[in-house]
């Protein structure tokens, strides 16, 4: 029984051959036989690793596997194990690929998600090859298709209802294969001679100039043309020829090196210069603000004395209204703070402006806000020069040596020191900076429990982080510094501040501030930056109660990554920075918070040019 069992053939086999001795029955062993066939590729695969979770944290070359290849398919495993026949005859061995971990999209995790056709080179991938495009992920050179993939009738995404809409996403891989391409044929122009005029170097400048010219019109690879690939082609070419002509790669190496440091100190040279032109239209008034300055200050003049002291008869400082104090000589700015207050308030009846200003924009901010009423609230303007009780050098005793920014030294800065003397009657006063826009109803800031406190802020430093603290600000190198105040203290903003001003005149922080006016004067070396932020936070040292951080978003002046939820759930956006919302440097993304509180229709908007 054992040998005819030794004997006996595999069962396949065996019933294959009974199988085909009736013809009737051959149709089904082919059936069998395709089914045997079509399971078999999956099992020669099984080795393949399904977990690229590990491999991806060890950032190991997938393309190690000699049967991956670059047209490996997501939809068809077995294309992976195509190789190209050469015109030789020979077989050429496949590219490797380097799977990123940033682009590697997990199956685990993407189950939920169906990609059809995709490359997995052209999608996560990163191809070796010659034209010194290899620093970044490129496309297959070959593509006929110039880039563009041809997708599916349906698309289903994780988080997608709707069939038919597949978003395509915006690659760059072309654009920055031709960038790496043309560092390469510079690098390799610098070795030839200076007055050399070979069909290399010729070729070379015409490469360059084809490349440079496609990137001047072109910012992704969908905006590339079919000729636009053919120069891609071209170039790799020429930096064949070039690669062969210029062996040494030592020499191509340290000709790279000099390049990129060149390079960086070109970029560094020109960080500054924009740094510079930045601060520099920061402080420059716009054409249209000193157009519409002048036109109101001539209309304001033209009255009878008796109609201008109509203009401005307000002066109600009965301390059960809410009560706004703006320092500002902007008249575009004050309309901005209050429209926006009135429009968001639920009782604009009980709101009370107070502008102050200087005698230089007095009468235009008297006029305008006389043409153009904040609704049912109450508006007081106030001339800097009316104040007899500041004293005689307050113009000039809070400058400092070498500043002459207008923006610290400005006397309307540095007037939030004298509140109580200001408004002698009331009690509380929350003080707006005038580049601030109001997006919530701000009633429940005087209802605050200030816990004994004068000054209500939001802080800006984060738990765990050596970021605005008190010692950016403040030069601890000085013993009376030292000794008087925690380096590592946190750092609160002006620009919306509830102050307790029966608590500041109890304290006497008026004479705090000049008290440290007078210390700075005996010193040599400098004590705080310039402004009244660094002096604000040594006077309400202690002495400030940190508000929640969304009664007051900073940073719309200078960064340009603030999320919309932000924005969203601010109460008080503050355009703190050099790129104020009337300025032409102004982020765009942010403006439209600001336009969306003026008339630009106003009579006066248009005679002076003054639009979106």
């Amino acid at each position: 029984m054992r040998n005819a069992d030794r004997s006996a053939p595999p069962p396949f086999f065996f019933t294959m051959r009974i199988s085909l001795r009736r013809p009737r029955n051959l149709f089904l062993a082919l059936l069998c036989l395709s089914c045997v066939l079509f399971l078999v590729p999956p099992v020669l695969l099984s080795n393949f690793p399904t977990d690229l979770s590990a491999a991806r944290s060890r950032k190991e070359f997938i393309g190690d596997f000699s049967g991956i290849v670059k047209n490996f398919s997501l939809g068809h495993p077995s294309d992976a194990l195509t190789l190209k026949q050469e015109t030789d005859g020979g077989v050429k061995e496949p590219t490797g690929i380097v799977y990123k971990e940033r682009d590697y999209r997990d199956p685990v995790n993407s189950r939920n998600t169906t990609i059809h056709n995709t490359n997995l080179d052209e999608a996560n991938g990163l191809q070796f090859g010659n034209g010194g495009g290899g620093e970044r992920k490129q496309e297959n050179a070959n593509d006929s298709t110039g880039g563009k993939k041809p997708g599916p009738s349906n698309c289903t995404t994780a988080g997608e209802h709707n069939e038919g809409a597949c978003p395509q996403p915006v690659t760059s891989n072309k654009i920055w294969q031709m960038e790496d391409q043309l560092i390469m044929a510079k690098a390799f122009l610098q070795f030839a001679p200076p007055s050399s005029n070979s069909h290399l170097v010729r070729e070379l400048k015409q490469r360059i100039k084809e490349i440079e010219r496609v990137l001047s019109q072109a910012k992704k690879d969908s905006d590339l043309s079919r000729s636009s690939l053919q120069k891609i082609k071209a170039m790799e070419v020429t930096l064949s020829k070039a690669e062969k002509s210029y062996p040494d790669c030592s020499a191509v190496a340290s000709k790279l090196r000099a390049m990129t440091y060149n390079t960086e100190e070109q970029l560094r040279a020109q960080q500054k210069q924009a740094s510079y032109f930045i601060q520099l239209a920061g402080r420059t008034l716009p054409k249209g603000l000193h157009c519409l300055s002048m036109r109101l200050t001539t209309e304001y003049f033209t009255m009878q004395p008796e109609e201008r002291e109509l203009l401005n008869r307000h002066d109600v400082q009965k301390p059960n209204l809410y009560h706004y104090a703006i320092f500002s000589d902007n008249i575009l700015a004050c309309t901005v703070v209050v429209n926006s207050t009135v429009s968001k308030s639920k009782e604009p009846e009980k709101i009370v402006f107070h502008v102050v200003t200087d005698s230089l924009n007095f009468p235009a901010m008297v006029m305008w806000f006389s043409l153009n009423p904040p609704g049912q609230a109450t508006i007081q303007i106030q001339n800097l020069d009316d104040f007899k009780w500041l004293p005689a050098s307050f113009s000039s005793m809070f400058k400092q040596p070498g500043v002459d920014d207008l923006r610290y030294t400005s006397a309307l800065n540095h007037l939030r020191f004298y509140l109580p003397e200001i408004f002698p009657s009331l009690d509380k006063v929350l003080l707006l900076d005038h580049d601030v826009v109001v997006q919530r109803d701000l009633r429940g800031l005087w209802s605050i429990n200030m816990k004994g406190k004068i000054n209500g802020a939001v802080e800006t430093c984060r738990e765990g982080e050596a970021f605005n603290r008190l010692e950016m600000l403040v030069n601890f190198s000085d013993p009376v510094i030292a000794s008087s105040f925690d380096a590592k203290a946190c750092l609160w903003a002006f620009g919306m501040n509830m102050f307790d001003l029966k608590e500041w005149r109890r304290r006497g922080l008026s004479r705090i501030y000049h008290n440290w006016l007078q210390v700075v004067r005996g010193k040599r070396q400098q004590l705080w930056k310039a402004g009244s932020l660094p002096l604000g936070q040594l006077i309400f040292y202690n002495q400030t109660v940190p508000l929640d951080r969304w009664w007051h978003v900073l940073g719309f002046g200078h960064d340009s990554s603030i999320s919309r939820r932000e924005v969203d759930k601010a109460a008080v956006i503050h355009y703190d920075g050099n790129m104020k919302p009337w300025l032409e440097i102004a982020i765009d993304k942010y403006r439209g918070y600001w336009n969306k509180f003026l008339d630009y229709n106003n009579p006066y908007f248009q005679q002076c040019n003054i639009h979106t």
